[in-house]
């Protein structure tokens, strides 16, 4: 009878336990859990070899259940800097190319070099691991001078983008970059500015183009200035002269699917809207999405697309906020006003129909003694603070959401008036949304000679990191739907010096100042926050805050100028977790160093360096 029924037992593939043996596992089980990640601090740089280099003196220390606690030191790896070439690549990784894939020059002749690696995206695809790397922008010219500054220069030139193999050695767990080759983007017709970057659920990449120049105005002589100089650096760097660039094209988010034979597809998603955009980051769902609009008088959009893991048709809404309290970085609650429906062809037949801003807009002076519009135009300010008066023409309605996109947000009613909005990330367990806020500044404050005054917050020139509870709305249909706005702790606002102190620190180096990337690792219960503060610290730092013991720790300093970029967590490749962190245009300094210091620090930096890198390897918990 025994046997029969360890033959029958057997036979279904189970082996039945003693209840009393199975809780003893358990119990053995959860005496080794990890209850607790904490990291020590790496402290501020005082002497001028750390301020003007990476370094980081921090530990990442595990508590478990038992009480035993393993401490690993942290320790920063390069991958690869914009200078070197990897494997076959003809090219240094940031070179900039134009359509024909051949290398553009600066005027004196040599290789234009982006000196700004900015976003990546680590997948792994099938037993591959790739990396996915955005440049922002050429800073320096090959002679030193700043591009921007030259005359007869561009002010801009069109980004490249690099897709690098990556070895891992199951031993120790260090990346090695082994191959490379540049990104051929001419079928999304180039890109433009190329921020941060996230990772989609189905395991792609997501890039924005931060486009500062091409969202023109032809009431501001300025910015109608900055648009005919951006459409002539896309026209004769990238198209050679041979096309003409159009600027609806640009401003998008977009997306790299990549195989595991390293090839590689890009796409443009025209449906998600135009703007300055730092990135996109799409929810659990596979369909939600939520981007940031970098600059002045800005919005914040979010996206509901038709079918999950798929962001080329869906719905467009932009955040109406609703002001509660003006304390500790402000408190409100969030309407979300539709703007319309489309998808990426729709959108991108209509820009090649060769429609214009004044096919879509009826514009008007404002006057500004009365500082009022004329009857029937409505009074906007959008990506600047000047005035516009505007009136939509019949028909005009697809074409202003998805062309005009913020224009048409405070059009209908939505907020433009954030500053300065960076990196979005979310905790899923929690249903949090996570953004930046580089600046409280221009909109964000109250002022009564605004269209709408939305927002009217005490100037906070350090800025902030704001917290999204996420919830369901049955009207918009999605489970991730943002319903109020507010800092949820102290750590997460930055804090003014009244003056600054003998380094040049404008904001206390304590406190985050000036957040930017943000990246929030559901293992770890940690956001970490990446630093760009041109109006803060001196040097940069990249922070980790964790979500339950609210501690926040300073884990990484960069050299003296240089943005913290490229921020992602790679919580388990093949057993050990990744800290992905790039740090771009060094030396870079604000004009508050004292001269004597900033002396030393141009002697001590190459402002041409700019690392790609990571932050581990951290063995497996």
């Amino acid at each position: 009878m025994r046997l029969a029924l360890l033959s029958a037992i057997l036979s279904l593939g189970v082996i039945a336990m003693p209840s009393s043996y199975a809780k003893e596992t358990q119990k053995q089980k959860s005496k080794n859990q990890v209850v607790k990640v904490e990291f020590t601090p790496t402290p501020a740089p005082k002497d001028i070899d750390k301020i003007t280099s990476v370094y980081t003196e921090s530990k990442i220390r595990f508590v478990y259940s038992n009480g035993k606690v393993k401490e690993y030191p942290l320790q920063y790896n390069v991958l690869f800097s914009v200078l070197d070439r990897v494997g076959n690549n003809p090219f240094a990784a940031g070179q900039a190319l134009n359509y024909k894939m051949e290398p553009i020059k600066d005027p004196h002749g040599k290789d234009v070099i982006f000196e700004t690696p900015d976003a990546n995206s680590l997948l792994k695809v099938g037993n591959k691991i790739f990396l996915v790397t955005h440049y922002e922008y050429d800073w320096l010219l090959s002679n030193g001078e700043e591009g921007k500054k030259s005359k007869g220069w561009y002010t801009r030139v069109p980004s490249p983008l690099t897709l690098t193999e990556l070895k891992q050695d199951r031993k120790t767990g260090k990346l090695f970059a082994v191959n490379q080759k540049h990104i051929d983007t001419s079928k999304a017709k180039g890109v433009w500015i190329t921020c941060f970057g996230s990772q989609t659920p189905w395991n792609t990449h997501l890039g924005g183009e931060e486009d500062y120049d091409l969202l023109h105005n032809p009431l501001s002589p300025n910015y109608e200035k900055k648009t005919i100089a951006g459409l002539k650096a896309i026209t004769d760097l990238y198209f050679k002269g041979e096309k003409q660039a159009n600027p609806y094209h640009y401003g998008r988010i977009f997306e790299v699917f990549v195989k595991k034979d390293g090839s590689y597809t890009i796409k443009k998603h025209y449906a998600m809207g135009r703007g300055t955009f730092e990135h996109a980051i799409v929810m659990p769902d596979g369909k939600t999405a939520y981007f940031g609009d970098d600059g002045t008088y800005t919005m914040l959009l979010m996206f509901v697309a038709d079918k999950s893991g798929n962001l080329s048709s869906g719905t467009l809404y932009a955040a109406k906020w609703i002001q509660e309290s003006a304390e500790n970085g402000g408190r409100a609650r969030l309407e979300w006003i539709k703007l319309g429906h489309a998808n990426n062809d729709e959108v991108l037949r209509l820009i090649e129909s060769g429609i214009s801003f004044d096919d879509i807009w009826d514009n008007a002076p404002f006057d500004k003694n009365t500082k009022s519009c004329p009857v029937g135009y409505k009074h906007i300010r959008a990506g600047s603070s000047f005035d516009e008066c505007l009136k939509l023409k019949p028909g005009m309605e697809k074409a202003a959401a998805f062309l005009e996109t913020r224009r048409y947000a405070a059009y209908l009613g939505a907020t433009t008036e954030f500053e300065k909005m960076e990196g979005i990330s979310f905790n899923a367990k929690d249903k949090k949304l996570y953004i930046a806020m580089s600046y409280i500044e221009n909109g964000m404050l109250d002022q009564k000679d605004e269209p709408a005054n939305h927002i009217a917050l005490p100037k906070l020139k350090a800025g902030a990191v704001y917290t999204l509870d996420l919830g369901k709305d049955k009207v918009i249909g999605s489970g991730w739907v943002a319903k109020n706005m507010y800092v949820e702790s102290p750590l997460l606002l930055g804090k003014d010096l009244p003056n600054p102190d003998e380094k040049g620190n404008t904001a206390d180096e304590d406190h985050i100042a000036n957040p930017d990337n943000l990246f929030f690792s559901e293992r770890l219960r940690t956001l970490f926050i990446g630093e760009d503060s041109s109006k803060g610290h001196v040097n940069n730092y990249l922070w980790a805050y964790n979500v339950d013991t609210k501690e926040l720790v300073r884990i990484l300093s960069l050299p003296a100028g240089a943005e913290a970029t490229g921020l992602q967590v790679v919580e388990d490749l093949n057993g050990y977790t990744y800290i992905l962190a790039n740090s771009q245009h060094w030396g870079d300094i604000p004009q508050t160093v004292p001269d004597r210091l900033k002396e030393d620090i141009l002697k001590s930096i190459n402002r041409f360096y700019a690392p790609i890198g990571y932050i581990g390897p951290i063995p497996k918990f």
